[in-house]
């Protein structure tokens, strides 16, 4: 039977996985022993020079980029609002995960396959990557500076790991003894998360060899590929299909050629992106996973968004290294959908419960929204894929309405604590029975799916790399904070851009722009499409029309400290949603700079918990702003004037005749929506019920 696989001829994927090229890979045995030597610092450094210098996506050598993200380790977020997230992270959020991890048998699970311990298999059957991606944030942590006691924890979990691989290659703690006879069967692949596990696995081996030069956990996974994937698995008629079941491996496959120029590990992805046509996927299935049919035949979001955003990474990074049109036109499609149809106003995606899944086109509800943590994550890690393979704005812009909402929301503010889901509306008695919020709680330390944690540690580990990228003409500027970036330009030109800003709190952003010598080259500036009036001046002289949601592009000679001064409109905006959103029908919500704002009933101090429901704003009304140094870790907070009516008639569920309802004016409360649910429980909603006057 023929398969679908058309984007790489079988004699090519065939020819390209024959042998191993660990050793060649890497670089030379001398090497590999110095990276072996992780308690000398000196020689890990000098391991990892030829990587260190790599971004989480590396496109330095992608043809198809038309943009090339910079590395972590380029950018020094200053004091200011993210500094303060990522010193949680490392401080608080990576240390306590690691002993939940502990606590919950995810080492244990190795420790077993190696005699070293006699406790019984926990957890579901995607565990193994909870440890995966707790490395992956370290890696990305000790791209920004060397924490020892983070890099000897999880050099001993690598240990740990590796040692419990087989001989074959394989490596998964699940699928072994009773259930190794389930090892990658159809079926299983599709519900299994072997790949996942994989795709993990090359993920975070790779930043953390990237930050260490220690090529451990690299090369056990390319083990596991070499020697147990490609010679059983493929388009070959000896071969098994491969079903991603969940995306996931695509990407770290396509990384995985990045970090080697292995083509084979290229091919293997396009194998899987295409699908297997040998056995059969019911439609459920097709559209739940995302996978197991051409990519190029999507036409919509829909099923798992997780799995569909992962899809989304996979195939822009294929597109960014072959440059198939197909892909792009399907790319760019999706795109459209997202944020047309899909997009919350929080950045988050993913509107039903069931399936965890995106909804039908404007099915956006507020209570019942899942926007898992990880679905926010993969839409910021797909924008970021599509933004350096077209250079537009929108992509930036999306990455952060959902960097400072639906992903800052994920993590509570003393960093150990976490949402499994988002909603746009909270009922902490309402919301009691949900598997994601026990007793009421929608932040918690531990879920047995523990797969957001780790996730949002490695985000805020890796923010550094999103803030700027390098074009041939010049530099792309995305994110706004007290930061410097020290890198430089495609000619080679060293080059130095410090921002001082107190964004997202004001809008005021100065850079000073220093490269080594002077050079003509063109300074894109994103201009977010939230800032309706925009006023930018070069060494104190206005230039250029900033439009809202484009880059504006400065080209002059530029020479050491050139100052660049953006002023950013912060009017704080009134959002109406479309009307085909049946949940914001006669609702507004308020948005200052990139951030949503929410209203807790616990701010509302005048007012009685069941009077909560009943709060409407005054739409005409001016709103106010200040900032709380004291609230919250500092926030600025907005204050509504609004009304509160209540029939008098409580006792009829209908009436025939007219209702008499008083109402009484009131003002309201609102934070930023990332920071809810960070003390009591408490009612909360983002869409307000309002009025015209």
């Amino acid at each position: 039977m023929k398969t679908s696989f058309t984007s790489v001829s079988r004699r090519k994927f065939l020819a390209g996985t024959s042998g191993l090229a660990i050793g060649t890979m890497l670089g030379s045995s001398a090497t590999r022993a110095m990276a072996a030597v992780l308690d000398d610092p000196q020689a890990t450094q000098l391991a990892s020079a030829q990587w260190k210098d790599k971004a989480p996506f590396d496109l330095s050598k992608s043809p198809y980029a038309k943009l090339k993200p910079v590395p972590v380790s380029a950018v020094v977020i200053q004091e200011g609002f993210w500094s303060k997230r990522r010193a949680t992270n490392i401080n608080s959020s990576i240390p306590s995960m690691h002993v939940e991890l502990i606590q919950h048998g995810r080492m244990d699970n190795f420790l077993r396959l190696e005699g070293k311990s006699d406790a019984p298999q926990r957890g579901p059957v995607y565990s193994d990557s909870d440890m995966y991606k707790w490395i992956e944030a370290v890696g990305f942590v000790l791209q920004s500076g060397d924490q020892p006691k983070l890099r000897e924890i999880a050099h001993t979990d690598i240990k740990e790991i590796v040692a419990a691989q087989e001989p074959s290659g394989y490596l998964n703690t699940y699928f072994v003894q009773a259930n190794a006879k389930d090892r990658m069967q159809w079926q299983i692949q599709t519900t299994g998360h072997e790949l996942y596990c994989l795709g993990h696995m090359l993920q975070g081996a790779i930043a953390y060899y990237r930050a260490t030069g220690d090529p451990t956990l690299l090369e056990a996974g390319m083990r596991m590929v070499d020697n147990f994937l490609l010679p059983n698995y493929g388009p070959g008629k000896n071969q098994k299909p491969i079903v991603a079941g969940h995306p996931e491996i695509e990407m770290s496959l396509i990384e995985l050629y990045r970090t080697t120029g292995n083509q084979k590990y290229l091919d293997l992805a396009g194998y899987i992106l295409q699908g297997d046509t040998r056995e059969p996927l019911t439609p459920r299935q097709i559209t739940y996973m995302y996978c197991g049919i051409p990519f190029t035949s999507r036409t919509r979001l829909e099923g798992h968004a997780v799995r569909a955003m992962y899809a989304c990474c996979g195939a822009t990074d294929y597109y960014l290294e072959t440059g198939d049109p197909a892909y792009l036109k399907t790319l760019e499609a999706l795109s459209v959908d997202l944020v047309e149809h899909q997009l919350y106003v929080n950045g988050g995606v993913g509107a039903r419960s069931e399936g965890e899944a995106f909804g039908d086109a404007y099915e956006l509800p507020n209570a019942r929204a899942y926007g898992e943590s990880c679905a926010a994550i993969g839409n910021m890690m797909w924008n970021a894929r599509m933004l350096a393979g077209t250079g537009k704005a929108i992509h930036a812009d999306v990455i952060e309405r959902a960097l400072y909402n639906g992903i800052n929301s994920g993590m509570s503010l003393d960093g150990t604590t976490y949402c499994y889901r988002n909603p746009l509306a909270y009922d902490p008695v309402a919301d009691a029975g949900d598997r994601h919020t026990p007793s009421g709680k929608i932040r918690n330390p531990w879920y047995d799916t523990t797969c957001c944690p780790p996730n949002l540690e490695r985000t805020f580990a890796s923010l550094p790399a999103y803030f700027f990228s390098t074009a041939p003409d010049g530099i792309y500027v995305h994110l706004y904070d007290n930061s410097e970036l020290r890198w430089k330009l495609d000619s080679g030109n060293a080059i130095s851009i410090t921002q001082t800003t107190r964004y997202p709190w004001e809008g005021n952003v100065a850079m000073r722009v220093s490269p080594a010598h002077p050079e003509e080259f063109t300074l894109h500036t994103r201009i977010p499409a939230w800032s309706r009036h925009t006023t930018v001046k070069v060494n104190g002289k206005p230039t250029g029309t900033p439009a809202a949601g484009e880059y504006l592009a400065l080209r002059r000679t530029w020479a050491a400290n050139d100052q660049v001064e953006i002023a950013f409109d912060m009017t704080t905006q009134v959002v109406h949603a479309n009307p085909a959103v049946a949940d914001d029908t006669g609702r507004i919500t308020l948005q200052r700079g990139p951030i949503i704002f929410c209203m807790e009933q616990l701010d509302q101090a005048e007012q009685a918990p069941e009077r909560f429901p009943f709060m409407t704003a005054k739409l005409a009304a001016e709103t106010t702003s200040k900032y709380e140094p004291n609230l919250l870790d500092g926030v600025v907070s907005l204050e509504h004037p609004g009304t509160i009516e209540e029939s008098s008639s409580a006792s009829a569920l209908y009436s025939t005749g007219p209702v008499k309802r008083t109402t009484s004016n009131t003002s309201f409360k609102l934070i930023p929506y990332y920071a809810w649910a960070n003390r009591a429980p408490s009612s909360m909603q983002v869409w307000i019920p309002y009025v015209e006057s």
